[in-house]
């Protein structure tokens, strides 16, 4: 007879993402604009990670979806409330404006894969590119923009309870 525990299996980042209800996420603490936005950035390369590994069309379909729906509501709470912020504050003419091109960039993308069935290399290929752009996006914000961000005078707790408000709403419009 063996005494010896099995190890819990360890999850991917998606998986752990996955676990956590987007209520549930709702209902934590609430986090600074800049934690919520690097958590959602999380989030997205654990889908992206996990679109890759998969081979099965159906599996497919519903990463793409939450890839689309996360990514959207994000972009929509950094145009309408963090980047314009930053931009006031930072008196900003240059990263604001790049990553906003960014986010059109992304948008395409997302209107091309969003809704569609996985067929062939050219929607594989749409999403890897998603996220090689993603990818790029957040290395500039999380390098660049967040640091010069944290330095001004702005509320980020404030700016994160605005934000986090608002993707609740903007996530309820998509359910």
């Amino acid at each position: 007879m063996s005494t010896a525990k099995k190890a819990p299996a360890k999850k991917s980042p998606a998986k752990r993402s996955a676990a956590k209800t987007p209520s549930a996420a709702r209902k934590a603490a609430p986090k600074d604009a800049i934690a919520m936005l690097k958590a959602d950035h999380k989030l997205v390369s654990g889908l992206f990670e996990e679109f890759e590994k998969t081979r099965s069309d159906a599996r497919k379909t519903s990463i793409v979806a939450k890839i689309c729906t996360e990514l959207t509501v994000h972009t929509q709470i950094e145009e309408e409330i963090f980047y314009p912020a930053v931009k006031a504050a930072l008196k900003d003419k240059a990263l604001v404006p790049e990553a906003t091109v960014e986010h059109a960039a992304v948008k395409d993308l997302i209107a091309a894969v969003e809704g569609k069935a996985p067929y062939g290399e050219m929607y594989d290929a749409k999403v890897k590119v998603m996220g090689e752009f993603v990818k790029h996006h957040v290395k500039e914000e999380e390098k660049e923009m967040f640091p010069k961000a944290r330095k001004t005078k702005l509320d980020m707790q404030a700016l994160g309870a605005q934000m986090a408000s608002r993707k609740v709403e903007l996530m309820a419009s998509r359910a």
